[in-house]
């Protein structure tokens, strides 16, 4: 890598962008590549599952509610949807440090009222036993949580957490 090249790529240390069909079936391959992707830093156990069940929320979120792909879903169980709603979505993570960054990004139908979506046990689909939990495991596995979204314009989670036991670093100039 050319000098030049080595000052762009100064911060961060890794990124993954991916894309891929708002389907259940999919939530599980998040969460496997997350996991794989900061495999490198060392995480505990406990870190790991963290941020497995923050970007699997995010995701299913996206899958559930942003599409509305419930067809085909049993709780608990997986079942090949026969119908569903075409759209995809995106997960970028970047690590920058010992810090992980996490986006999840969807084009469906956006949030109405974003405050309210974030209060624990509020779920727009009861029906399918939604928790109205997702949000708030977000938000209390991951160090900071931020949600973009407006009807009809898709939504955005960018999450962040700080992994390993030393502690933070600090920037190098």
């Amino acid at each position: 890598m050319k000098q030049e090249e080595k000052k762009i790529r100064k911060g961060y240390d890794n990124e993954l962008r991916m894309e891929f069909d708002a389907i259940s079936y999919n939530e599980g391959f998040a969460r496997m590549a997350v996991s794989a992707f900061i495999t490198p830093l060392n995480p505990t156990l406990e870190e790991m599952a963290d941020v497995k069940t923050a970007v699997s929320e995010a995701v299913t979120n996206a899958v559930i509610h942003g599409y509305g792909n419930v067809q085909g879903y049993i709780p608990g169980r997986m079942q090949c949807p026969r119908e569903i709603s075409s759209g995809k979505v995106r997960m970028y993570c970047r690590i920058e440090g010992d810090v992980l960054f996490v986006e999840i990004e969807d084009d469906g139908k956006g949030i109405d009222n974003v405050e309210q979506a974030l209060e624990p046990l509020y779920t727009t689909k009861p029906e399918y036993e939604r928790s109205g939990m997702g949000f708030a495991f977000m938000e209390a596995f991951m160090d900071d949580l931020q949600v973009l979204s407006a009807p009809g314009r898709g939504c955005k989670v960018i999450m962040e957490k700080k992994l390993g036991s030393i502690p933070w670093l600090e920037e190098l100039e």
